[in-house]
């Protein structure tokens, strides 16, 4: 009998909770799993509350993550002792014994099978964690049938996952294997499934975007091709690695007929020359301020943002200047700030050059200032204009929503059951994280 039928047996309804920690790939994977427990007739039900099966998505980019992957596992386990916990994503993948130990866990699923993870599920809770960690293989995937899912008016659509690329900092490529691309029919199936369920602005997401390729058709193919659905009406890259970005997205984003979005998020992840060297990365500044150079001219209007990483191995003092320069000159609108961690297998957890963790927290100080402070002068570059913005699910009395480039409003509720609306918007008082604003007219 299987965990499931325990529970239709005696005609009850068991109740499930999903929570997906750190990247956006890992919260487009929460609810492709929470649909397909709903399609099984399961009821879903906030983390934190009472529940017969938890599934926690782990994180294991940083020290931190692995932290709060862990402290999840425990508050899922202590809020329910008798249900079943299941441990899926990269901190399984990479350090399943470690998540083993940790009290409460049942099963420990790694990334090539979470997401079958219910195949492995015994009646009862086991007397010892069983760990499935399988080899993550090379092939084109298909996401399946992804269930009952519930989007919102921005929902993620995944189209790759894994990467070759081999930073010396980075663990992904342990954690999610190698660069592989998402089935193109299956990818579509999705994209069309969200935009007949109101969706109206869908978000590539993946680990290294730009690499994708299957059936002979690119990145840019697909760009091209999603702008074609038929009720599309915003299209998004998220976060794309700058060498990997074909100038032909420029146009498109230019084009009223087109659904694509004037925004970039391209990681950087340093200023300076001598650290991209040793982080391997596949650039120099030059290289990426001849770039954005071109990308500013093309697109009137476009939002940049980038990542930056603080306390490299071997990071002077006069190479994190630079770093913070290189910011302050690009024409960023804003930076995500990641303080290095070291992670096990990496090249730079190695290096006998390592930044004293508290410096490291510093220069990320620093730099998150430098960030908050173009983000504001971002912000009141708006004030008084008139924009264009897809309003979201309203939460404490404001509808939130975005403009094409990426400038977020906040807009007191005036009338109701505006979510999902095109509005136009006249921008108020700039703030740190935010831009106040009144609705002026509702378009569609």
């Amino acid at each position: 009998m299987s965990f499931k039928q325990k529970f239709e047996s005696k005609d009850l309804k068991p109740k499930a909770s999903v929570q997906a920690l750190g990247c956006r790939l890992n919260q487009y994977e929460g609810l492709s799993i929470e649909g397909k427990l709903r399609s099984e007739g399961y009821e879903i039900v906030p983390f934190g509350e009472d529940a017969d099966l938890g599934v926690i998505n782990t994180c294991t980019v940083t020290n931190e993550a692995d932290a709060k992957s862990r402290n999840a596992i425990r508050r899922f386990s202590r809020k329910n002792p008798h249900a079943i916990t299941v441990v899926i994503g990269c901190y399984s993948q990479t350090s399943a014994n470690e998540v083993a130990m940790v009290d409460g866990v049942d099963y420990v699923i790694g990334n090539h099978n979470k997401m079958n993870f219910f195949d492995y599920v015994a009646e009862e809770k086991p007397a010892s964690p069983v760990v499935v960690r399988g080899k993550i293989d090379r092939e084109d995937f298909s996401m399946g049938q992804v269930g009952e899912v519930h989007f919102d008016q921005r929902s993620n659509l995944k189209i790759q996952d894994g990467c070759d690329f081999m930073c010396s900092f980075c663990v992904i490529p342990f954690a999610r294997g190698r660069a592989r691309s998402r089935e193109w029919s299956d990818l579509f199936m999705e994209a069309e499934q969200m935009i007949e369920k109101g969706v109206r602005e869908i978000v590539l997401t993946g680990v290294n975007l730009g690499t994708y390729e299957s059936q002979s058709k690119n990145f840019l193919n697909l760009v091209e091709i999603l702008g074609l659905l038929p009720g599309l009406d915003r299209l998004r890259i998220s976060s794309i690695e700058p060498t990997t970005i074909p100038a032909e997205l420029f146009g498109m984003m230019v084009d009223d007929q087109h659904p694509l979005m004037p925004y970039l998020h391209v990681p950087m992840q340093s200023g300076c020359d001598k650290i991209l060297g040793l982080m391997k990365r596949k650039y120099k500044v030059q290289q990426m301020e001849e770039f954005f150079t071109e990308a500013t001219e093309a697109i009137p209007g476009v939002c940049i943002g980038t990542d930056m990483m603080t306390g490299f191995p071997g990071e002077s003092e006069s190479d994190f200047t630079k770093t913070c320069e290189t910011f302050l000159t690009f024409p960023f609108s804003y930076c995500h700030v990641f303080t290095y961690s070291e992670r096990d297998g990496t090249a730079a957890q190695r290096s006998e050059d390592q930044i004293p963790i508290e410096e490291r927290r510093r220069r990320s100080a620093h730099l998150r200032q430098l960030s908050a402070s173009k983000r504001l002068d971002w912000h009141e570059e708006f004030q008084g204009k008139n924009v264009r913005v897809l309003l979201e699910n309203p939460k404490n009395g404001h509808y939130g929503g975005y403009t094409e480039n990426f400038l977020k409003l906040m807009i007191p509720i005036k009338r109701e059951n505006l979510q999902n609306k095109l509005v136009q918007v006249r921008v108020g008082e700039a703030r740190p994280e935010y831009c106040l604003g009144q609705i002026l007219n509702v378009e569609s």
